[in-house]
């Protein structure tokens, strides 16, 4: 497998871990994380290679939201 090809896996894997971890299917996933769903549809074919940063934002907003609910802090969030 190519260097590209084990790059766009891994960000497949981790991409579906996290949702997973958030608890939410592709259309709820993309509807709270503000992603069209055809991108994350993309993403997650391995069709489009999603930016690195993009990744690592993605995994940082659902791992400190997880981390706060599991502190017993509610979210803080405007619109809500």
């Amino acid at each position: 497998m190519a260097e590209r090809e084990k790059e766009i896996q891994n960000q497949i894997d981790t991409m579906k871990e996290i949702r997973k971890k958030a608890g939410l299917n592709r259309r709820e996933f993309s509807e709270y994380m503000g992603i069209p769903i055809r991108t994350l549809e993309e993403w997650e074919a391995g069709r489009r290679k999603m930016p690195d940063y993009v990744l690592r934002l993605i995994v940082y907003k659902i791992e400190t939201e997880e981390y706060f609910k599991e502190k017993g802090i509610q979210n803080m969030k405007k619109d809500e």
